[in-house]
């Protein structure tokens, strides 16, 4: 009833006008607030507010993998870039410049391996680095990783590389160009460039002299092992489990080695991974097989070291550099080691046999503990390498490292990958690669 009472548009102009005050008197209140902050409280505000935008991306990248409905997936990549683009534009832009310069200039006197003196360094680090990448390229980055993960459980699925190939082409296009971006080092190559994000200082010289020698080992090792007269029996690997019996049994092991489930979740995708917003809320996934428990059991309990790592991370310090993680290699050692010095040990064994007993019922009862740990430690190639035994594992990673550093110095086409992978899996664990599922 325009014209009358409460409706009238002179009671609109009043509660307009009344919006207007409230607004500009909350924005006062938080410039007084940033302005009676010291320079490091202000620095780790920033820090925080990109963290959080971050952090919503890396739960919408979870929601793709877990629950995302086919028809969401153009537009989540879409989500997902607006998200890259503002958490850039946080990290790279001037207020985060004149914030650190701030804190630099307040930073006489700080302990060096105090809380504001670590920040301020590794949010300068970080800081320079994303300044160095346009920020059309970090949109794009952001929608072909989500374009691209989809493009790959299809191809997949259907057994078909050249369903792939074009997407992973434009990946590897990308990923030079944001090496070029960085800046390669003084006799380095583009791996160097982008491993930075991963495990600073890390370089493909220093990795590969690693590699070779491990690579001759492991290979004699393995020829040992595969060779001897007697080995362990996989039988248990061959009995068929009820799914649900076998979700049961991975989650209450996921519980025993110490993951809290009231600040984190187990699901399923197709490649299993470790996820999630801060240390409340860390999302594990796994997958299953009718058979071959082993393997939802050993990437659940990898990928829980993962998850308890992030949940030890500091609940105090979330959104800062003192409360992430240091380096994508002590995450993953932390993985490795759960999955393996644990979770193939006779002491394990001997404490999860009872609970395979009770959970997976008559199937497993004619296995004892000294069976169980034979099966798990059985070595066998194969060409999956989440279902790698211990000794095989890390051929896997060695065949991976020199193709994507071939393919990153532009020494190996996309299109020749698949030839390329099948002979160094023929040449190192002896097998041939029947189809490009595998």
């Amino acid at each position: 009833h325009p014209g009358r009472g409460f409706f009238s548009p002179a009671s609109f102009l009043k509660i307009e006008w009344a919006c207007l005050w409230w607004a500009y008197f909350l924005f006062l209140a938080y410039a007084f607030f940033m302005t009676t902050m010291n320079p490091h409280e202000h620095l780790a505000a920033l820090s925080r507010e990109a963290s959080l935008i971050g952090s919503s991306a890396s739960l919408l990248g979870w929601d793709q993998e877990v629950l995302l409905p086919e028809g969401g997936r153009t537009y989540r990549g879409e989500q997902l870039a607006l998200l890259a683009r503002l958490a850039h534009e946080r990290m790279a832009g001037s207020a985060m410049s004149d914030a650190i310069a701030q804190a630099e200039a307040a930073s006489a006197g700080l302990d060096p391996l105090g809380d504001d003196a670590v920040n301020l360094r590794e949010l300068r680090r970080t800081h320079e680095r994303k300044r160095l990448l346009p920020v059309e390229l970090v949109e794009e980055e952001a929608r072909l990783q989500s374009e691209g993960q989809a493009v790959w459980a299809k191809a997949r699925k259907a057994s078909d590389f050249d369903q792939f190939a074009p997407v992973l082409e434009r990946i590897v296009d990308l990923l030079r160009r944001k090496a070029e971006c960085y800046g390669i080092p003084d006799g380095g190559e583009p791996w160097d460039a982008l491993a930075e994000d991963y495990e600073p200082g890390c370089t493909a010289k220093e990795v590969d002299a690693v590699f070779g020698p491990l690579e001759v080992r492991l290979r004699e090792l393995v020829a040992k092992l595969t060779s001897a007269e007697q080995s362990p029996c996989d039988a248990f690997n061959r009995v068929v489990f009820d799914r649900s019996a076998q979700e049961t049994f991975v989650r209450r092991m996921a519980e025993g080695i110490g993951f809290d489930f009231n600040r984190g979740r187990l699901d399923t995708s197709t490649h299993p991974f470790c996820s999630g917003t801060h240390c409340g809320d860390v999302r594990l996934t796994t997958r299953f097989h009718d058979d071959n428990i082993l393997d939802a059991l050993g990437s659940t309990l990898h990928e829980c070291g993962h998850g308890i790592y992030e949940q030890g991370l500091r609940s105090d310090a979330i959104g800062l550099p003192v409360g992430d993680s240091i380096s994508l290699g002590i995450h993953e050692s932390q993985s490795r080691m759960w999955e393996n010095q644990v979770g193939r040990s006779a002491s394990f064994w001997e404490w999860a046999t009872p609970l395979a007993h009770d959970i997976l019922g008559d199937n497993a009862r004619s296995f004892d503990a000294k069976a169980l740990f034979g099966a798990a430690n059985v070595v066998a190639p194969g060409y999956i390498r989440v279902e790698a035994d211990e000794a095989t594992y890390n051929l896997h990673i060695i065949i991976r490292f020199g193709l994507e550093r071939q393919m990153l110095k532009g020494e190996l086409a996309v299109q020749d990958l698949p030839e390329a992978w099948n002979a160094r899996y023929r040449e190192l664990l002896g097998i041939e690669v029947k189809d490009d599922a595998h």
